[in-house]
């Protein structure tokens, strides 16, 4: 499959009518990796929480959300920040995804604070001076997690961080996608959340190549991961500079790593220059119960990533 290296505004209706039979945004989808084992897995597939890791004296901290975003946190990271200075905060994701319309808003509170965004996974170690944090930078931003990373005011994306894409589907029926039965009422669903997603691409900065990646991927194929080619020309890294996104004076709170190996990441049929094929890797889905999240309560239950 061919992934377009430019996009015009006018291709959006071809887009939309590919969308229609594929993608179903609304009922939480958890996408994962086998290479996160343990507790951190766990910990990604459950619904998302957020929590303020103090850094030292010439550090500023940061904020981490970790899991999946379900109806339940927009409303928690506002009761979060409450009371908390987090104008221009940093905000380090590691997630499977989740909700497209929460995660929609959730990403437009985190452009209301100016937050900068990057992915990791923050651990805490016991020292002399008692315990210390910081951040690995080998995680995973899966499906939604996609476009929060994209609300930053500034992106920073680890050269061994995973950003992984596929189209938005529903929940409770990913499992069997092909087998399963859609509505009328689905498709117009459908067609309704891309075109929020769209604007809020737009809105946040994206580009239409990042939607482009994102809808050529079924459920039933391995989630994409997006090359460093990708991840400029979708717009998700504006810097390279991890200085850019951790605003201390002395000290950088993400854990050095080697460069991600070839074997690490999927192959990218996208043409980008300066960027060689990559072997493929398996990813683990799971889908959970469809549950309706965001939009009025009595609408049908709305599509996820």
């Amino acid at each position: 499959m061919r992934f377009v290296r430019s996009l015009k505004f006018r291709g959006w209706a071809l887009i939309g009518a590919t969308a229609l039979c594929l993608a179903l945004p609304g009922a939480i989808t958890t996408l994962g990796n086998s290479a996160h084992a343990g507790g951190t897995l766990e910990e990604r597939k459950q619904p998302m929480h957020f929590k303020w890791n103090a850094c030292q004296a010439d550090c500023r901290g940061w904020v981490s959300a970790v899991g999946i975003v379900t109806s339940d946190s927009p409303k928690e990271f506002e009761e979060f920040a409450r009371g908390r200075q987090l104008a221009g905060a940093t905000i380090v994701l590691d997630s499977s995804g989740g909700s497209v319309n929460d995660s929609i808003a959730l990403g437009r509170k985190f452009r209301g604070l100016g937050a900068l965004t990057t992915v990791g996974s923050t651990v805490r170690t016991q020292t002399a001076n008692g315990e210390r944090a910081s951040v690995t930078p080998e995680a995973y931003c899966e499906s939604m997690c996609v476009f929060l990373l994209l609300s930053g005011k500034a992106r920073y994306v680890p050269p061994v961080a995973h950003v992984r894409v596929h189209q938005i589907w529903m929940g409770d029926r990913a499992d069997d996608a092909k087998a399963a039965s859609y509505t009328a009422q689905d498709l117009m669903i459908v067609q309704r959340d891309i075109g929020r997603l769209t604007k809020y691409t737009f809105d946040m900065g994206g580009t239409g190549d990042l939607l482009s990646l994102a809808l050529s991927v079924p459920p039933w194929e391995d989630l994409h991961e997006l090359s460093r080619g990708e991840l400029r020309l979708t717009n998700l890294v504006t810097t390279d500079a991890l200085a850019d996104v951790f605003l201390q004076d002395n000290a950088t709170p993400m854990a050095a790593a080697k460069p991600s190996k070839p074997q690490d990441r999927f192959v990218s049929s996208a043409a980008v220059e300066g960027d060689a094929q990559q072997a493929p890797g398996k990813s683990t889905k799971t889908a959970e119960a469809a549950v309706p999240t965001g939009g009025a309560a009595t609408a049908p239950a709305q599509p996820q990533k």
